[in-house]
């Protein structure tokens, strides 16, 4: 007799899968409150991240979550709904300041307890927009910047985050714990952040919708900064609906954020067309496709794509992305934008400076650098400052060639979008030699500033993996109509089941 199947933690959650238009359905029909919403997300984080499978992705849970759900409840019994959001529970990386209960930390127990003078303004803009701010997530320390051979999903603060798709894999990052809790259904949406891969690379290997948009439509305002070229926030989902709705929210100008004069609020939910791929012409970019599992899931994705509709121009080759510049230039910017957001969000923590912050790490060395170091640090404190020569030929050469790679092959071969496997498979974690993935595609895109997405496309041994859309700068409303297309056609996306191994 063969043995029954464990049942699946969790799995009688009455919003599994939930989508943000669904759960709005049951609020505006009486049957659902944000209160007792965002009490069910709480109580599945217990019950499954900080107990059960012990996922490890939430850091915090907002302790005024539900006194906001009853606010806006009342709201909603007035008619005084604010948008597609109101009541809807979100997750934000902790990177993201929040002058509120929770800490802001970037997971550094440097700054654990320390006051955050002021929202960032994409929180400011989903508080207005009637979104629970439910808690903060765990990241990679410092959005992955430390260590060359650091793993991805770690910090001291919160440990390390597990894969809920198999517990001994890792779920890459640096929005490590946004991926994993919005595929264990910890939350309905959640906002990460990229500066190169945090929020495809994830998003990939945690089988979601991850989008990074064009640097400069939504602000920088608030967020732990790396790169001033490079770094935005970005929806993380498990729908392409829910990206759409999300990006809506945080999107649009801001005067504290120069690089988003050119942004526009739209409602980005217009452009879900499920015939978007008809008469699409699609750049078939194979150079991540050097595996067999993601060779095979990328084939079926192509074939996908072909039926339904699109014209797929294959292969389409693009020049290696400049790695070597892009750390000249990421290095030179974290050292210069640090101590400006310490300064202006958190002028009561004890660093003040990349320097001290070095400091502050061996002094707290058993915490801190129990698995790796900070070479990434001191090598970026090594660095001049923004005006010398190697910062502004590294950032010329970067730009001029990651955006020109983009913009030819898409004007040469008259595209709408470059198609691309995301990523590999989830890796095994391994704290002791760090992090050993396979080639992935978020650089093209994350060095020229360009937008990004990726949708789950199917599953190699039990783990996920994504389809990457990648297009020119504010090219978001045609990419959302394609991955909602592909979404729509691939149905590829399955919940998580925590499986201790494959």
């Amino acid at each position: 007799m063969v043995p029954a199947e464990p049942p699946v933690p969790g799995s009688d959650f009455p919003y599994l899968e939930a989508t943000v238009t669904g759960l709005q359905a049951e609020m505006e029909s009486g049957r659902l409150t944000a209160r007792s919403l965002a009490g069910a997300y709480i109580e599945r984080i217990r019950s499954l991240d900080e107990q059960g499978p012990t996922i490890r992705s939430v850091l915090q849970v907002n302790p005024d979550s539900l006194e906001i759900a009853d606010m806006l409840d009342e709201e909603r019994r007035a008619n005084r709904l604010r948008g597609p959001l109101h009541g809807i529970p979100v997750l934000l990386k902790d990177n993201i300041a929040t002058a509120d209960r929770m800490d802001t930390t970037a997971g550094s127990l440097a700054l654990v307890g320390v006051k955050v003078l002021r929202d960032a303004h994409l929180v400011v803009r989903l508080r207005e927009a009637g979104a629970v701010i439910l808690g903060k997530t765990n990241l990679s320390e410092w959005a992955n910047i430390r260590s060359t051979r650091s793993s991805s999903g770690w910090s001291a603060r919160g440990g390390l985050t597990r894969n809920p798709y198999a517990l001994d894999r890792n779920t890459s990052g640096s929005s490590s714990g946004s991926a994993a809790a919005i595929a264990a259904n910890l939350a309905a949406v959640a906002v990460g952040t990229e500066t190169d891969g945090s929020i495809v690379s994830p998003s990939s290997v945690n089988c979601l919708v991850g989008m990074k948009p064009t640097v400069g439509l939504v602000s920088r305002d608030g967020i732990i900064p790396i790169s001033s070229t490079q770094d935005t926030a970005g929806p993380m989902t498990r729908t392409v609906a829910d990206a759409a709705a999300l990006l809506s929210a945080i999107a649009g100008p801001d005067p504290q954020d120069g690089s988003t004069a050119s942004a526009q609020a739209m409602d980005f939910t217009q452009f879900l067309d499920s015939a978007s791929l008809e008469g699409a012409r699609l750049g078939v970019v194979r150079t991540t496709a050097d595996h067999p599992d993601v060779r095979e899931v990328f084939g079926r994705a192509l074939s996908t794509l072909g039926t339904a509709g699109a014209v797929l121009v294959d292969p389409v080759e693009l020049a290696d992305a400049p790695e070597e510049d892009e750390l000249i230039v990421l290095l030179h910017e974290l050292k210069a934008g640090l101590p400006v957001w310490l300064a202006e969000f958190a002028p009561d923590a004890p660093v003040t400076s990349l320097k001290d912050l070095i400091v502050w790490n061996e002094l707290h060395r058993d915490a801190e650098m129990s698995w790796f170091g900070q070479e990434l640090f001191e090598q970026a404190e090594n660095c001049g400052g923004l005006t010398s020569d190697d910062y502004v030929k590294a950032l010329s050469r970067c730009r001029r060639q990651s955006r020109q790679n983009i913009d030819d092959a898409i004007s040469a071969n008259q595209l709408d979008a470059l198609i691309a496997p995301t990523s590999g498979p989830a890796w095994s974690t391994d704290l002791v030699n760090g992090d050993h993935h396979l080639a992935g595609f978020s650089s093209p895109a994350a060095v020229a500033g360009y937008p990004h997405i990726t949708v789950p496309a199917g599953f190699a041994h039990g783990l996920p993996m994504g389809l990457s859309f990648v297009g020119p700068a504010w090219s978001e409303r045609v990419l959302i109509g394609l991955a909602h297309a592909f979404e729509h056609a691939a149905q590829a996306r399955r919940a998580p089941t925590f499986p201790p191994t494959l």
